[in-house]
């Protein structure tokens, strides 16, 4: 049996790279929710839309996006390493 790989510290994304983590994210989330949904939104208010759209894309960002972009990038400063 070989020994598990040994797992490196990667120290958390600057300030820097976690705007561009989010904003690669937040920007085709809401663009794709936009373009699905907002078409039922349209006699809303302005307030409500932002409500109900927010209500759908965070989740979406936070436990659907985000994980995926912490390994791309743990995986990136890892083999940057090598």
């Amino acid at each position: 049996m070989s020994p598990a790989p040994l797992r490196t510290h990667v120290p958390p994304p600057s300030k820097h790279q976690l705007a561009l983590m989010i904003w690669l994210a937040v920007l085709p989330t809401l663009t794709l929710l936009n373009l699905t949904i907002g078409t039922m939104l349209k006699g809303q208010p302005i307030a409500v839309r932002t409500i109900i759209i927010a209500t759908v894309a965070v989740p979406i960002v936070i436990y659907g996006l985000m994980p995926h972009l912490y390994r791309a990038r743990a995986r990136l400063v890892t083999s940057r390493g090598r």
